[in-house]
């Protein structure tokens, strides 16, 4: 039976890595945005790439409480959901000056990169197969080792993914997390890296080169896949050796 799998924030980036991944492993994909040119080109190239139509598009914001509630709706009415990745975030403010651009930054940074999961986790909740539902959050390294609005906000991601581990595991359905290094192919990056900080962010992987999209894709997979019924609560780290991995 062919699984349904939603990617938010799947036009670019990871997620349309992850959407082109899982398309191609014989799932059926909804990507998830704001920007309806962008998910229609992604699902466009996806599906012609295949030779199938298994991506399609729903739009909305995930941060707006009535239209994630309009979005679970319209993708439930299409049957139950197995897959759903949490790609949805940003860091959208660089070194703020002054407490109220602070007190923004944060505020801001929150609703970006958590209350985005957290709407849409909750909205389609009650549609998932169980057992067998596959819930997997993209956080960073950032969240590990970082400072700062981005830094705290995925930290937040990891403590609620913790706690709908435990939630959710009653019913066969996993939750798991994916904290990627640097991977300058994205949309994170645009406009705000420069040719020395790449540099300087290589000089820190012992691996000597940057993440790839489709490799960060490839662990969400494992995660996201029937094989991993018994990974839930756990956070896999894909970073080159730039952060290792002790419990």
């Amino acid at each position: 039976m062919t699984r349904r799998a939603v990617v938010s924030g799947g036009g670019t980036g990871i997620g349309r890595a992850v959407a082109r991944r899982l398309a191609a492993d014989g799932d059926a994909v909804i990507i998830v945005g704001r920007r309806e040119g962008v998910l229609r080109a992604a699902a466009d190239d996806i599906n012609k790439a295949l030779g199938e139509e298994r991506v399609t598009i729903a739009v909305g914001d995930l941060e707006v409480p009535e239209q994630v509630r309009a979005l679970g709706a319209r993708i439930a009415a299409g049957g139950a959901v197995d897959v759903l990745v949490n790609n949805a975030g940003g860091n959208p403010v660089q070194q703020p000056d002054g407490l109220a651009a602070l007190a923004d930054a944060y505020t801001d940074t929150f609703r970006l990169n958590v209350l985005t999961a957290v709407l849409l986790t909750e909205a389609l909740i009650p549609h998932f197969t169980a057992p067998g539902g596959r819930i997997v959050s993209v956080s960073s390294i950032a969240a590990l080792r970082g400072a700062g609005p981005y830094g705290a906000a995925k930290a937040a991601l990891h403590g609620w993914s913790m706690g709908l581990a435990q939630q959710l595991a009653p019913q066969g359905i996993t939750v798991n997390l994916v904290a990627p290094g640097f991977v300058p192919a994205t949309e994170f990056w645009a406009e705000r890296l420069t040719p020395e900080l790449e540099a300087d962010r290589v000089s820190q992987i012992p691996l000597g080169r940057p993440g790839t999209p489709d490799e960060i894709a490839a662990g969400i997979a494992h995660l996201a896949s029937p094989e991993a019924g018994w990974t839930t609560g756990q956070i896999l780290q894909i970073n080159g050796g730039t952060l290792l991995g002790r419990g």
